[in-house]
């Protein structure tokens, strides 16, 4: 998981901080001019001469995928590389509107996996997508805090105590503004501390104790059971998932694959065992 920064300051104005799981920008560029230069990947998509990579399912493909899907993507990318054994699932995890601005600025992403609709959206509209995004699983959120809940935070309405360390995802990150929308919605005003960059900073800021309490997704604390607690939120907003794949794809063939196979039987029911709801 990524970790976020120094210790968070008590009170004052709310800190941009954590590290994301995501590759910048430049490292995958870098990575598929890399392939170029060894023929891993042709200029139309995939379609290179037979018996190289690229041609068919095969050489790397460069998956970027919400924080959230970080555990569970893990098992996906095995169980494909296990039935397409000559592709390389490289995946670029971080917060969905940094993968989206990736993706906007020309990184060469073959699929895209976002943890709302809206950031979706944003690339079909400037025409970077592939065909229709599918939906593959859904999410709710959760109040996440330090083993044993030290502060005794009781749910949303705690999160207004000037007195706690409380941190969300900042606005434009699905995580985020599905918590705002329940807080908003439950009337509360958040005394926030720090905005993160990902789910994933965040609950590491949870877990190491520097904060009392994060807004996340239930299937994050499933995936960390035992290092923090999880309250629920009550009426929590459902976030659907969207995968598509990028319309300069440099490895399409493979893409369509990991689409298919990521809306399939198999890979839903991973999803469903990780906490995930159907699409």
């Amino acid at each position: 998981m990524g970790g976020g920064g120094g210790p968070t300051a008590r009170r004052g104005a709310p800190v941009r901080g954590g590290g994301g799981a995501a590759r910048p920008a430049s490292l995958v560029l870098a990575l598929v001019v890399l392939l170029q230069a060894c023929g891993g990947a042709a200029p139309d998509g995939g379609q290179a001469a037979a018996g190289s990579p690229g041609a068919g399912e095969r050489g790397e493909l460069l998956v970027s995928a919400a924080a959230s899907l970080t555990d569970v993507m893990a098992e996906l990318e095995e169980r494909f590389e296990a039935a397409n054994p000559q592709v390389d699932v490289v995946l670029n995890l971080g917060g969905s509107s940094a993968l989206r601005d990736q993706v906007l600025a020309g990184a060469p992403v073959d699929v895209l996996a976002t943890a709302n609709p809206a950031t979706m959206d944003e690339v079909v509209a400037a025409g970077l997508v592939d065909g229709e995004p599918t939906v593959f699983a859904t999410n709710r959120l959760a109040i996440a805090v330090p083993s044993g809940n030290p502060a005794g935070v009781e749910g949303l309405a705690s999160l207004a105590d000037p007195s706690l360390l409380v941190g969300l995802c900042a606005v434009g990150v699905p995580c985020g503004d599905l918590a705002r929308e329940a807080l908003d919605a439950a009337g509360v005003t958040a005394a926030v501390d720090t905005e993160e960059p990902d789910v994933r900073a965040l609950l590491t800021k949870v877990a190491a104790g520097e904060l009392d309490a994060g807004v996340v997704y239930a299937t994050d604390v499933a995936a960390v059971a035992g290092a923090v607690g999880a309250l629920p939120v009550p009426g929590s907003p459902v976030t659907a998932y969207p995968v598509a794949v990028v319309v300069d794809a440099p490895n399409r063939v493979a893409a369509r694959s990991w689409v298919a196979f990521l809306t399939g039987d198999e890979a839903v029911a991973v999803l469903v065992d990780a906490g995930f709801g159907r699409p």
